[in-house]
């Protein structure tokens, strides 16, 4: 029997399990950081199956990495588990959980002590907390050969046009005073905050495609017959390179320092989230990836020119290693994520059957990349050319 057939003999036999936990992390929605019963679940059933768990990776008590096998090569599935704030799993994360923890249970069973290892990496707070970036930075993926997830959503896309970004708080002190008794004396902060706001937009009118900086006034001052001695914004900015974001916050910092000078305020400028960098596609991962997720009638199409599906810490997985994020859709293109209807169709049938498929995709992905040292060359040179 071919170790396709075995892997989707494998997936068959966890149908139920697997969908038993994907619906028990969307039942119990927990945010970035805090996600303490998804981990629990994830890790448990990984150490029941034999895999050397190990938590709290990283610093971040809700991480953890579960690792099966011995040796080069070594293939991850990033596991994501947090759910947005109101909104429950309305990203999908409990399809992209059990996913990973479905493809690492099933191809540890078929490759009957095959050299190599799985691991499955569990990833917190991908809604804004970078828990990968900041695993990345502590070592968790080093020595990876690839890294493989998928994700829901609303087209069947082979590759994820994910965008780098980052949040920055700006921050202008001037002088306080009354505006009627002594004008002169004051140094209006909330103004220098407002000019910042304009020349920004007058900004964003040349900035090459992909980028855009949103900002909101955080504070403002504390009543109306006091010049604002303080004031501060927030400002979102992303780009459609890692590059491209490195100089689009120097031109935020630029555009703060002259707005200052002009208005006789101090300005502070500082990165106020981790810094999510663009996605690396793995071309030759990829299209093994849509092969095998085409043989139960799903077919992966490239990204439609000019979209952009926002951000992810995935960006700072596939500087390193190389990886894959397809798309993989649960409702029609006339939806979208971060929406109450999205939250339903990640308990929906159409949602159990995607999960189903792209398991199997995914640890027959892994499985090639296991055994095919030529495909393992293809995708380190991808991500050489992609400058990872």
């Amino acid at each position: 029997m071919s170790l396709y057939r075995r892997i989707g003999e494998e997936v068959a036999r966890r149908a139920d399990a697997l969908w038993s936990v994907a619906s028990a992390l969307h039942a119990d929605p927990e945010t970035a950081f805090a996600e303490h019963r998804a981990a629990a679940l994830l890790s448990g059933e990984l150490e029941g199956a034999g895999f050397e768990v190990r938590r709290g990776v990283a610093g971040l008590p809700t991480a953890f990495t579960a690792r099966a096998g011995r040796g080069r090569p070594v293939v991850a599935f990033p596991l994501e588990y947090d759910a947005l704030p109101g909104l429950g799993h309305a990203c999908g994360h409990n399809l992209i959980a059990a996913a990973g923890l479905g493809a690492a249970l099933v191809l540890d069973a078929v490759r009957e002590g095959a050299e190599g290892t799985v691991l499955a990496v569990g990833t917190p707070a991908e809604e804004g907390g970078g828990g990968k970036a900041l695993e990345v930075e502590a070592g968790v993926f080093d020595g990876v050969d690839a890294a493989l997830m998928f994700h829901p959503g609303v087209y069947d896309w082979m590759r994820a046009p994910l965008t780098a970004q980052e949040q920055y708080r700006v921050s202008f002190r001037g002088r306080a005073a009354h505006p009627t008794g002594s004008p002169t004396e004051g140094i209006d902060a909330l103004a220098a905050l407002i000019e910042l706001f304009n020349v920004l937009s007058a900004l964003g009118r040349r900035l090459p495609e992909g980028s855009h900086v949103q900002g909101i006034i955080t504070q403002g001052g504390t009543a109306t017959n006091i010049v604002p001695e303080y004031a501060e914004g927030r400002f979102g900015l992303r780009a459609l390179t890692t590059a491209a974001l490195d100089e689009l916050a120097g031109q935020l910092s630029t555009a703060a320092e002259g707005v200052a000078l002009a208005t006789g305020t101090v300005v502070s400028v500082e990165r106020a989230s981790v810094r999510y960098e663009h996605f690396r596609d793995s071309p030759a991962l990829s299209e093994r990836f849509a092969g095998h997720l085409d043989r139960a009638g799903i077919t992966l199409t490239a990204p439609a020119p000019g979209v952009y599906l926002g951000s992810s810490d995935i960006g700072n997985v596939s500087g390193r290693v190389p990886a894959i994020h397809p798309f993989v859709a649960i409702m029609g293109a006339g939806g979208s994520d971060h929406t109450p209807e999205f939250a339903e169709a990640a308990a929906s049938q159409r949602a159990r059957q995607v999960l189903l498929a792209v398991v199997e995709a995914l640890a027959c992905t892994a499985a090639d990349v296991l055994g095919d040292a030529g495909l393992r060359g293809r995708a380190w040179e991808g991500l050489r050319q992609a400058g990872g």
